[in-house]
């Protein structure tokens, strides 16, 4: 059987990969903040699908997280053959007035732990020429998004370094994918602090998360480095900024955002 490490694993699109992924039999690391409800969702899974299921309680946000989940694993005598980096954050506003150490902590976790973990388990993968890894990026990433900047900004650093490390890694047996949804729920959104309207919007285009994961593994087993998720507004959204100036996307979603924040 084999075995994957999902970040971010206790809710939303971390939970349905944990759920797909057991249901094709496959054994489970989950890693999330919340010691209770990893213990809940592993005890679930691990009795409808009969598959192994450890936690690892850690918030990944906070330096040196990386290590601790890496070694951990180590400890524990687990082989990671899916590694699926999906915990991420996101804060809405204007920068100049916003929380510094909190939009520190937001790279810390999009892009630190990310980077941080994918080197640490890519290593073994290409010694052993096999594995896989998702990394969870964002339609976002393709565009500037004035009043979501530090995240914008990270997915754009995961999707370039993704596919920078799937075009590295082909001829080790290794596959890499970028995953670029747009919404998947209403959680995100308000726990970034949008604004009610924007919520609500983002429900007209949100794609499931089961459907994301769907697609996302898919493009993993074709071998493709970039996979666009569900709602053909995604496909919109990532394809329109390669024909205009960037300056115009700029502006367009300064306009957006900007109006629903007043």
């Amino acid at each position: 059987m084999t075995t994957a490490l999902i970040t971010g694993a206790s809710a939303g699109i971390g939970a349905a990969f944990a759920h797909e992924l057991a249901s094709r039999g496959t054994n489970l690391i989950l890693v999330a903040r919340s010691q209770d409800k990893l213990q809940d969702l592993a005890k679930l899974l691990q009795t409808q699908h009969q598959i192994q299921a450890d936690i690892i309680a850690q918030d990944l946000s906070v330096p040196n997280a990386a290590e601790m989940v890496f070694d951990t694993v180590q400890q524990r005598g687990h082989i990671v053959d899916l590694l699926i980096n999906n915990a991420g954050v996101g804060d809405y506003g204007d920068f100049a007035e916003s929380d510094r150490a909190f939009q520190l902590q937001i790279i810390q976790l999009n892009i630190l732990a990310l980077v941080d973990l994918t080197h640490r388990f890519l290593q073994p993968m290409r010694q052993r020429r096999s594995g896989s890894i998702i990394n969870l990026a964002s339609v976002a990433a393709f565009q500037s998004m004035p009043y979501f900047s530090i995240y914008s900004a990270t997915k754009a650093f995961v999707l370039s370094f993704s596919e920078a490390i799937w075009a590295e890694n082909r001829s080790y047996g290794v596959r890499v994918v970028a995953v670029c949804p747009g919404p998947v729920g209403r959680q995100f959104f308000q726990q970034a602090g949008f604004p009610k309207t924007l919520v609500d919007l983002s429900a007209i285009v949100e794609t499931p998360a089961k459907v994301v994961v769907r697609d996302a593994l898919n493009a993993l087993a074709k071998g493709e480095s970039i996979v666009i998720p569900g709602n053909p507004t995604n496909q919109v959204l990532a394809t329109l900024p390669r024909f205009v100036p960037r300056d115009w996307v700029a502006n367009f979603w300064q306009l957006i955002l900007r109006v629903q924040k007043s």
